[in-house]
């Protein structure tokens, strides 16, 4: 574990475990590195060099009072990956971190990299727009915003619900994953974290889409109630000239159960293809 000070003067909050190739993780909103050990433990067990941070204003990073943005977050990221002198790495991101893998491929290109992941991605576009039927209306983000306001503790404990598809019939995600989702919340700050909703529901990654020249892994769930999968990865996985979309049938956002279990399967299949 280590922190690095971006050029800014942020101070980033970072794992990395074991050795050999690079893989890089960037988390999901409103969580941190943490939500990611599994996944951290698997690679580097399997003998690869697991490196994940926590994004700024998360965890246990610097809780800047600006700078939430799609950019800044891809730029981190980059300062990053040249501060631990990363090369021939397979980026990592879920949900808003796939969001940040996606504009650093976008905005710093691949020299660094060889593979990438996105998992319950939010790119192209989660809000709804003429050009975008498919997306999000405003609303549903003003009610996140204002949810996060009001009660962000509360709130937490009930976007863990569909997040992991407790709501589901049949549904067997614990109540200590749950309580772990509220945890890693918790330690977000209020700013950073009303400005990430703006960051991960408006932002328009086509472009940094169609940038992406290394074999691409678009993984999500058909269930997923945060992200839906029609606006996403659906439409990702063509914007990709090299993607390869992976399907989970009843899969919900998080990683949980037989999900996480068929995930890290094939996490470890791509990355040793």
């Amino acid at each position: 574990m280590g922190v690095f000070t971006t050029k800014a003067g942020v101070d980033i909050f970072y794992k990395d475990w074991g050795s050999g190739r690079p893989i890089v993780f960037s988390h999901g909103w409103p969580l941190n590195s943490d939500a990611w050990d599994n996944q951290l433990n698997l690679v580097a067990s399997a003998g690869y060099r697991a490196i994940a941070h926590d994004r700024r204003g998360h965890g246990r990073s610097t809780q800047t009072w600006d700078g939430h943005d799609m950019d800044h977050y891809a730029d981190d990221l980059g300062e990053l990956i040249e501060a631990l002198d990363l090369h021939d790495a397979t980026l990592v991101g879920h949900s808003t971190g796939g969001g940040e893998v996606t504009r650093y491929l976008g905005r710093h290109g691949t020299s660094r990299v060889a593979q990438a992941v996105l998992l319950g991605a939010v790119p192209p576009l989660m809000l709804k727009t003429d050009e975008n039927p498919e997306g999000l209306p405003i609303e549903a983000f003003d009610a996140i915003r204002a949810g996060v306001a009001a009660d962000r503790s509360q709130f937490y404990k009930d976007l863990s619900e569909p997040f992991y598809g407790a709501n589901r019939p049949g549904a067997t995600v614990s109540q200590g994953a749950r309580d772990a989702f509220w945890l890693l919340s918790m330690q977000v700050g209020i700013k950073a974290a009303l400005d990430c909703i703006k960051a991960f529901s408006e932002t328009d990654f086509t472009a940094d889409l169609g940038a992406i020249d290394v074999p691409t892994l678009v993984a999500h769930g058909d269930d997923d109630q945060i992200v839906p999968i029609v606006a996403s990865a659906e439409k990702s996985s063509k914007l990709i000239k090299d993607a390869t979309l992976k399907v989970y049938s009843g899969a919900p956002h998080g990683l949980t159960g037989a999900y996480e279990q068929a995930f890290n399967a094939d996490l470890l299949a791509f990355l040793d293809s």
